[in-house]
């Protein structure tokens, strides 16, 4: 069977090519493609299955035990929609970021249902990340913001390329103000559990983040990570009444949510979905100062010097006019830890900030972190299922599904 890898950067979208190639496109690059007998698998069509089950309310993919996909984990979900892609038989099949936001335990049990599958259909792996290859595939293509394909001579000499060096020159920008009477340990946790429905999710969590640490949050597809950063920002209902501390104060003690937001900045990748208006590189980087979602006051003088300092660091003033949401993935995302950043908080939670990122873009968010951990007294804590190279933490909290729940524990580096 012929396999082909398509490597894509921030500066395509992968989603628009896997549109033309279904269409036929592409029919010079894979001339012994049957182009009417395909299927697309991709984070799109899971989200789809999802929503149409909900309209339904029942499941759509002939499962024995009538289970919907959504309660699945989303590694169960990539093998679910994948298995039932393949039992239609087609003739190839794209693969659009199929190992995006896995652990390393689903990655290998994709890995072995597609590897099975490529004995007798071809596929077309769309990816964002060189490693990601599929060890099988030794035909490549680069595709280019034209949306032409480049053939590649020598594909493993092609993925072990590193990515181009990045250096953030100048200190990051000082704070606006300090923030006064902050403990040394921002967040305490002493056997806290976490069940729904009498199913615990987290078992007895011992977990202490000081002043000036940079965490890692590491576990498994289910493990109870966004649970555990729910207690943390003070969300979760399931925080009253257990042995929580949040910037000295214990859970239900008087403190408000939005006191707790106060010192703390958050960036996730559905962030960018919040901010779909016409707001400019710069309006994003002030609405920082004013936790608005989007800017919407008349900023200090204060507020535009130190936004502007910051566009400076990250090299995007020749650009700070230009529209936030029209902007590449790998910008936007540089953006919104800057945004995060720039009140200097003392807890800063980076919530899978390379998910869905090319490689060059990574190791550019990856420096970034490390700046800001070194050149600042705002405690990190990253949270992802990839060990990125480069990134340096200085302890690991990681989460191991038990019977029982999830259990915690601690790991210098």
């Amino acid at each position: 069977m012929n396999h082909y890898a398509i490597f894509c950067t921030n500066n395509t979208n992968a989603s628009l090519f896997i549109q033309k190639l279904h269409e036929g496109k592409y029919i010079n690059a894979f001339p012994s493609l049957n182009i009417n007998n395909a299927v697309v698998y991709s984070p799109a069509l899971i989200k789809e299955f999802i929503e149409e089950e909900a309209k339904r309310d029942y499941t759509i993919l002939n499962r024995a035990d009538k289970r919907m996909i959504r309660t699945f984990s989303s590694g169960e979900q990539k093998r679910i929609v994948l298995e039932y892609l393949l039992s239609k038989q087609p003739a190839y099949i794209i693969l659009d970021n199929p190992f995006d936001n896995l652990d390393l335990e689903h990655q290998k049990k994709l890995l072995e249902k597609i590897s099975e599958a490529a004995h007798t259909i071809s596929i077309i792996q769309v990816i964002y990340r060189k490693k990601d290859r599929l060890p099988f595939i030794t035909t490549g293509f680069q595709l280019c913001q034209d949306y032409q394909l480049i053939p590649i001579k020598n594909i493993d000499v092609f993925v072990d390329q590193p990515s181009p060096a990045v250096f953030f020159k100048p200190v990051i920008p000082g704070p606006i103000h300090t923030y006064n009477h902050i403990p040394d340990k921002l967040v305490q946790l002493h056997d806290v559990t976490i069940a729904y429905n009498e199913q615990v999710v987290l078992n007895k969590i011992n977990w202490i983040i000081q002043k000036n640490e940079f965490w890692q949050l590491k576990g498994a597809n289910g493990s109870g990570k966004t649970t555990l950063l729910t207690m943390i920002t003070g969300d979760s209902i399931k925080g009253y009444g257990q042995e929580l501390y949040l910037f000295g104060k214990k859970k239900g003690s008087g403190e408000s949510v939005w006191e707790i937001k106060d010192k703390i900045g958050y960036v996730t990748p559905a962030m960018t979905d919040l901010f779909n208006t016409r707001h400019t590189v710069e309006e994003m980087i002030v609405s920082g100062f004013y936790d608005s979602i989007g800017l919407y006051v008349i900023p200090s003088e204060i507020a535009l010097q130190l936004s502007n300092e910051w566009l400076e660091l990250l090299d995007m003033q020749p650009i700070k006019q230009k529209i936030f949401c029209q902007l590449p993935l790998g910008l936007q995302r540089k953006i919104l830890i800057a945004r995060a950043m720039v009140k200097h908080p003392p807890l800063l939670i980076l919530d899978e900030p390379a998910y869905g990122l090319d490689d060059e873009n990574t190791e550019m968010i990856v420096d970034l972190i490390n700046k800001l951990s070194k050149e600042s007294n705002t405690t990190i804590v990253y949270v992802s299922h990839r060990e990125e190279k480069n990134l340096q933490p200085q302890y690991v909290f990681e989460l191991a599904k038990t019977e029982n729940g999830s259990a915690g524990r601690v790991v210098q580096l």
